[in-house]
């Protein structure tokens, strides 16, 4: 049986020094100009500390037009530098393997908080996005692969690129809209396309001792879930990436359009043949039972986060005892404070998901 405590070695890059990974978490705690603030260093730096052995950071934005919201991080930019390669250096200090989540918000980018008209596979009414042009979908495929030099250059051990819960990436995949007539619609393989360009352009632009990740969603924005198997399957074929996230709201879950299937939609993802990259499962691990039962199923990798929200070192605590129960919902603003919550992070979690915190009458 594989163990939490056990190390795992990737194709790139350090091996993780145990299966528990911070999951890649929505906190604003950024500047407005996509710099990291004290508060966010912090905050990911206290998960280190706290025995995770893989942290990946909050969704980064590739370009100033793909950012979602007021507060996010941003890598497209050298003056993104300083901050990304003090927190690389804490990360790695603190004896955890850093990650930087690449992303672009595509139709649901923040217009207001980035001053730019956001730009996405199709034109979008509801939301002001205009249809990238093939030249335009080049250059964003070109932006993610500089970002992911930058974050080398700044010293994290590798990026994951996210191609889930319906950012532009994801978008591509949408059937029903992605109605493009170049090379990135049409058909399943044009739809994918640029999620295979997007990862072997990151691996030209970096060294060989650095770590490529994708996070996909396997259901749902307009995703066929017989594609994004297939999908899953040709990037694992592909043994470029090092670890392949499946962002699956809980773990356990039968599939939204097939809720009284008896077997979970995981298991379609299980059975693939991997080639030595790593799948990672984020979704609903609360406690050490339920993360050994994540690998258990037969993942590599357990994503933890609302309950490393809430405790920093939920990581350390699992390891240390498999009992472990985990943090107790709801928690309330001064008790995130205390587990090096920034103020924009705890009003953050506090107003999106109001069942975990409970504050003062």
């Amino acid at each position: 049986m594989t163990s939490l405590a056990d190390a795992l070695p990737l194709r790139h890059g350090p091996a993780l020094p145990n299966r528990l990974a911070l999951a890649p978490l929505t906190n604003t705690q950024s500047h407005l100009d996509g710099t990291l603030s004290d508060d966010e260093i912090g905050w990911l730096t206290a998960r280190a500390r706290g025995g995770f052995g893989l942290v990946v950071t909050a969704a980064a934005y590739v370009q100033r037009s793909g950012l979602a919201w007021a507060g996010q991080l941003g890598v497209s930019d050298d003056a993104h530098l300083p901050g990304l390669t003090r927190l690389a250096d804490s990360l790695r200090a603190n004896g955890a393997v850093s990650v930087v989540q690449l992303h672009h918000g595509g139709l649901r980018a923040n217009a207001e908080a980035s001053g730019e008209q956001p730009v996405a596979p199709f034109a979008d009414e509801r939301s002001g996005a205009r249809a990238l042009t093939t030249g335009e979908v080049e250059q964003l495929v070109a932006d993610f692969a500089s970002a992911a030099a930058r974050c080398e250059r700044a010293g994290f051990d590798g990026v994951q690129v996210h191609g889930a819960h319906g950012y532009v990436l994801g978008q591509f995949l949408d059937v029903a809209r992605n109605t493009r007539t170049d090379r990135y619609g049409g058909d399943a393989a044009g739809r994918a396309r640029i999620m295979h360009e997007v990862v072997d352009a990151i691996r030209t632009a970096t060294g060989p001792h650095f770590q490529v990740g994708l996070r996909l969603s396997p259901e749902r924005w307009g995703i066929d879930r017989a594609e994004a198997v297939a999908l899953a399957g040709d990037l694992l074929t592909g043994r470029e990436l090092d670890h392949l996230d499946l962002s699956m709201w809980q773990v356990g879950k039968t599939p939204e359009d097939d809720p009284t299937r008896d077997r979970p939609l995981v298991d379609d993802y299980l059975d693939l043949p991997r080639h030595g990259t790593a799948l990672a499962l984020t979704g609903g691990v609360r406690n050490a039972a339920d993360a050994q039962s994540v690998l258990d199923r037969g993942a590599d990798i357990v994503c933890v986060g609302r309950a490393a929200v809430a405790d920093h070192a939920f990581a350390a605590r699992t390891l240390d005892d498999p009992a472990h129960p985990g943090p107790t919902f709801p928690v309330t603003p001064d008790q995130l404070r205390a587990e090096c919550v920034g103020e924009a992070f705890v009003d953050y979690f506090t107003a999106g998901w109001p069942d975990l915190v409970a504050t003062p009458a």
